[in-house]
């Protein structure tokens, strides 16, 4: 698999290091060097090699990003600006920035920006969309501690307003994030279908169909949706073995 290289610049430590365990989740991205320093940094990038990706602070001591990225632009083929300020989007405009990810955001989020500027017509663009075997996130109900969980022992994800409710083999974890933020991810991982507004299930934890009702291997029960009684239809005419007619 080839690896994209990128370089995070930002004066603020603590956000080079959520941003590089983001990076870190994506088996396809390696980091190459992240800079608090933006004068060290164009120091460095002017003199070396073309990189994929750079992702820059705006607000930053001795040089803004903005100006920086005048300066760096050339030495990358994908720009984003990562920033807690809203008021730069037409200045990165005219600095041809790829894209404006405003902080705080969610690895879905930056894994769903990154799938948008390798574009879909750019045969790269789908290795933005198969991330490790496990993610992290937040669990709400365990005053926020850091979680892992396997991507294969996802049962189901159930959306709760601003929440969504991940049912995995062994728990249930509450975190903050929509259903169609992590389905970005999700659809584009063969073992995730999607056959109602609020749920998308793991097809290989299905336990029985009962009609328009899916029964998964915890007990969970989910009605499919009339948006999606056809995909859900083909779905089970492709893997129902029937019987032979008998001669």
């Amino acid at each position: 698999m080839k690896k994209f290289e990128c370089i995070i610049i930002d004066d603020e430590p603590f956000a080079i290091n959520w941003l590089s365990n983001y990076i870190n989740s994506m088996p396809n991205l390696n980091l190459l060097k992240s800079f608090t320093d933006p004068l060290q940094a164009l120091i460095e990038i002017a003199n070396g090699d073309m990189v994929d990706l750079i992702l820059l602070d705006i607000n930053m001591p001795k040089i803004t990003g903005i100006d920086l990225s005048r300066e760096i632009r050339k030495k990358t083929k994908k720009l984003i600006f990562s920033t807690a300020y809203k008021q730069y989007g037409y200045e990165a405009f005219e600095v041809e920035a790829d894209a404006y990810l405003l902080k705080p955001y969610t690895i879905s989020k930056f894994v769903g920006t990154l799938a948008k500027v390798f574009s879909v017509n750019d045969e790269t663009s789908s290795v933005f969309l198969a991330p490790d075997e496990f993610f992290f996130v937040k669990n709400k109900d365990e005053d926020l501690k850091i979680v892992k969980i396997n991507y294969s022992d996802v049962i189901a994800i159930e959306s709760k307003q601003n929440y969504v409710q991940i049912h995995t083999l062994t728990r249930k974890v509450l975190t903050y994030m929509s259903l169609t933020e992590i389905s970005k991810i999700l659809r584009h991982l063969q073992n995730f279908v999607q056959f109602q507004r609020s749920f998308i299930i793991g097809k290989q934890h299905i336990d029985s169909i009962d009609g328009n009702t899916i029964k998964m291997v915890n007990g969970l029960k989910i009605t499919v949706g009339d948006y999606y009684r056809k995909d859900f239809s083909a779905f089970l005419t492709e893997r129902l073995i029937k019987a032979g007619r008998k001669r």
